[in-house]
């Protein structure tokens, strides 16, 4: 448990530039607690102790703002940014050296059995907000934006965007966490920008017939 533990506080340093020394990661913040918690009531889930397991697991709700459910299997060197409203339901497994913000959801959709929950790979970022519903793999390596609402499996080295989540960039094997979640594609904007640019060529080209008084008549007279 002391190596999980040290994974954890050494994620939080290289990670977080506010974080300055061991002792204020292990006092001060909710992720390095949640897991600690979480660790112990897993041993007890996978024990037999589901109650015991599900009330330790509801009191570090309560002390952090982080619920987890004992059932869930979770790597080395994760790390929750802040971490109020963070839900990681009973059959998700998250790999090593992810980052997850506050407001993520690591749910179902209601319709599932048995496996309901997602597969994180390895040094996955999911940015603040984000949901990932659905028993499906969020590839290692890739990147999901703030507010996404993703649905589907997710490649490797991807970077998902938008509601519905889409995948708006591929990239090769990435070399260390990248926890830029903010300046991201945006595929409904790029379209936008284009329609509008096409717009005003079209406006401009209008502006260039009606120069002529004979067109300026006939489109005066026209049925529009």
């Amino acid at each position: 448990m002391f190596h999980h533990l040290r994974a954890d506080v050494n994620a939080v340093l290289e990670r977080d530039p506010a974080a300055k020394s061991r002792w204020e990661v292990l006092l001060c913040y909710p992720s390095v607690k949640a897991m600690a918690y979480h660790r112990m009531a897993h041993r007890l889930y996978d024990a037999g102790h589901t109650t015991l397991a599900r009330w330790l697991s509801q009191h570090s709700r309560h002390v952090t703002g982080i619920e987890i459910h004992p059932g869930a299997r979770i790597g080395r060197g994760f790390f929750i940014d802040h971490g109020d409203g963070v839900v990681i339901g009973e059959t998700t497994v998250i790999g090593e050296d992810v980052t997850i913000y506050q407001g993520v959801t690591l749910g179902g959709t209601g319709k599932d059995v048995g496996k309901r929950h997602p597969t994180i790979g390895d040094r996955v970022t999911i940015g603040a907000g984000a949901k990932v519903l659905g028993p499906f793999t969020v590839g290692s390596g890739s990147k999901i934006g703030a507010g996404a609402v993703v649905l589907k499996e997710v490649p490797p080295n991807c970077t998902v965007v938008g509601n519905p989540g889409r995948v708006v960039r591929r990239k090769g094997e990435s070399g260390g966490v990248d926890l830029d979640h903010v300046h991201l594609p945006d595929p409904v904007k790029t379209h936008i920008d284009a329609l509008e640019r096409r717009v005003e060529e079209l406006e401009t080209q209008l502006h260039a017939l009606l120069g002529t008084e004979q067109v300026r008549e006939e489109y005066d007279h026209a049925d529009l």
